[in-house]
């Protein structure tokens, strides 16, 4: 006899699957991704074996945040379209289990991560944790439309978490890895959130096109794309991006502006008509999906720039291939 989950009810068809899927995989990538760029651009060697443990304890910490969100949000994961099928949902975990896996998962990164690396590392993990889970979860996303500026520092840590693995500290160059995921995030979210109104309208979820209407929405897109292409040149002054960098910020940033100028100029968003498939888009809403689609390129695009200058040329000086 099976429960509703919403009731919280014990549940025993859950396969280990199930419980991966609670750690949200797709955004623990780009956190993985992320914090291995701040990790390997930071001015300090790293035992690779240390090194190694560090990630797995972000990725660790970025599932149980994901599986604490899910618990929490598994009322609304059953009503928008796109998170329906999420394992709480449909049954398999209930929210006792998924509370229990990410708060034993969440104690257990942040252990692992201050045995292997150091306190400051382990801090900062154990506050993006605590800042998902509760102030963006709990606090800001069913109560303003401003939920997912705020919230977005969460996913912002993860490089200033991988420097701080290296270094032990919090440096400018760190802080601004971060600025640039913090300002990338609404323009970002803001894109799928346009196209997807109908979702979060039907949770009573305040994104801003649900309360601030689609206009006003795709200022806020433009707005925030200033801001955020502006932080991802922040680098090259600093000497933390070289001239690949300068390559992916300048001419992938020329692509991000195109994007949002033609979301800005678009009617995006003014039906909110439900969809059936995650992603199925209305011709008026195309523009806003191309934006969520590139911008996630982009940021990759970024942070595998720093990779490629920091950690190829501890074998292969780019000095050599660009001949300077």
């Amino acid at each position: 006899m099976s429960v509703s989950p919403r009731a919280g009810g014990a549940v025993s068809t859950a396969s280990p699957r199930d419980y991966f899927d609670l750690m949200k995989p797709r955004v623990m990538t780009l956190v993985v991704f992320t914090g291995l760029a701040g990790l390997v651009a930071a001015p300090v060697d790293m035992n690779i074996v240390s090194a190694a443990i560090a990630i797995l304890a972000l990725a660790v910490g970025a599932g149980a945040a994901g599986a604490l969100n899910m618990a929490y949000d598994s009322d609304i994961d059953a009503v928008m379209k796109r998170t329906r099928l999420r394992p709480i949902p449909r049954g398999v975990v209930s929210r006792e289990n998924a509370y229990a896996f990410g708060i034993v998962a969440a104690l257990g990164a942040c252990l692992l991560m201050a045995m292997a690396t150091n306190y400051v590392a382990a801090g900062l993990l154990a506050f993006s944790i605590f800042f998902y889970s509760v102030i963006y979860t709990m606090v800001l996303k069913r109560s303003t439309p401003q939920n997912i500026v705020i919230g977005g520092a969460a996913g912002a840590f993860p490089p200033m978490i991988g420097w701080a693995c290296a270094t032990g500290d919090v440096s400018w160059n760190s802080i601004l890895l971060f600025l640039i995921i913090f300002l990338w995030t609404p323009p970002h979210s803001w894109a799928l959130a346009l196209y997807k109104a109908g979702d979060y309208s039907a949770a009573k979820v305040p994104m801003m096109p649900v309360a601030k209407g689609a206009p006003y929405t795709r200022i806020q897109i433009v707005l925030y794309t200033f801001a955020y292409l502006a932080a991802s040149l922040s680098p090259l002054t600093t000497g933390l991006g070289g001239v690949v960098y300068a390559v992916a910020s300048v001419i992938g940033g020329a692509l991000f502006f195109t994007l949002a100028i033609r979301v800005g100029l678009s009617r995006a968003g003014d039906a909110n008509a439900a969809e059936d498939e995650l992603y199925a888009v209305r011709a008026g809403d195309k523009a806003a999906r191309d934006l969520f689609a590139y911008s996630i390129a982009h940021l990759t695009l970024l942070f595998a720039a720093l990779l490629i200058e920091h950690g190829l040329a501890a074998y292969i000086p780019l000095s050599r291939i660009w001949g300077a």
